[in-house]
């Protein structure tokens, strides 16, 4: 039977895929377009399964907060290609991961996977990926996600362009140190709050590390162990945000400013797109030929 533009007009809106694809799609189940819908998400399942080895190491952090402060909500999502991040239905994805993740009690990514990317709808967040697998022809992960609930605090939160994103938990201060705390932890990269919270295996390994630098120097026991001290404190001063110069006013100390606000900072999260993703480099040459080969 003769497919009418009317047919792929209606399946390009309901799919979001290629004139071509929806015509081939039409062609093949005889005009029925129910049937192509069917048949053209079990093509997106094998091109999204095709293309599952493949490394995503870019894509966007997206972050939702509820109107009253008190709960937000952070995932990152992956794609191949900083081209691919920029696009809009990507895009659109991701914010509507996030927008699940703030909505909802799901303990893992495998039963974010499983839910209904939107509420009261039956297209799960799989699904939804999957589709957008094989209408943009990169993979896509979704990687993490963290939410936050604030007790004694409230939360506040930092994007920096769209690859790195922190939330804040602080009591006391105001919106604006709040703002300027994410802003520095999005910065400076700190990996906890205080000393106290740095594990003793932590602080035994670099004790060890520093104790064997400075006995190289031929020092005896006694000054080596001012110099393992002073080198432990610099490095909690390093990795604590309390031990950090305020990246704004480095004169002074984020425990410093925090004091002065009377403020106190409870939990933080910070994620970097692609952070711990071992990149593949490829000869793009190389890459544009074997797709060639492949299409």
């Amino acid at each position: 039977m003769a497919i009418t533009a009317a047919q792929v007009k209606e399946l390009r809106e309901r799919t979001g895929a290629g004139m071509m694809e929806c015509k081939k799609a039409l062609v093949e189940t005889g005009g029925d377009i129910e049937a192509a819908i069917e048949a053209m998400r079990k093509s997106g399942q094998a091109k999204a399964a095709k293309k599952a080895g493949r490394t995503a190491a870019e894509g966007v952090v997206v972050i939702r907060l509820s109107d009253d402060g008190r709960r937000a909500a952070m995932a990152e999502v992956n794609c191949e290609t900083d081209f691919v991040a920029k696009d809009d239905n990507f895009t659109s994805f991701a914010e509507a991961v996030a927008e699940r993740v703030l909505n909802s009690d799901l303990a893992d990514v495998e039963a974010l996977l499983a839910a209904p990317l939107h509420e009261g709808e039956a297209t799960s967040v799989n699904d939804a990926r999957e589709a957008l697998v094989a209408k943009l022809g990169e993979n896509m992960t979704v990687r993490r996600f963290v939410r936050m609930a604030a007790g004694e605090g409230h939360i506040y939160s930092y994007r920096h362009g769209v690859r790195i994103g922190v939330l804040v938990e602080m009591a006391g201060g105001d919106e604006v140190l709040g703002r300027d705390i994410a802003m520095h932890i999005a910065a400076s990269r700190p990996e906890y709050v205080s000393a106290d919270q740095v594990p003793e295996a932590v602080l035994a390994k670099e004790r060890e590390i520093f104790t064997a630098q400075a006995r190289d120097s031929g020092k005896p026991d006694n000054i080596i162990e001012k110099m393992v001290g002073g080198r432990l404190r610099k490095f909690l001063g390093e990795i604590t945000l309390l031990g950090q110069p305020f990246v704004k006013d480095p004169d002074q100390s984020v425990e410093k400013l925090l004091k002065k606000a009377s403020a106190q900072v409870l939990q933080f999260q910070r994620y970097e797109v692609g952070e711990g993703i071992e990149k593949r480099v490829e000869n793009f040459a190389e890459e544009v030929m074997a797709q060639a080969a492949g299409a």
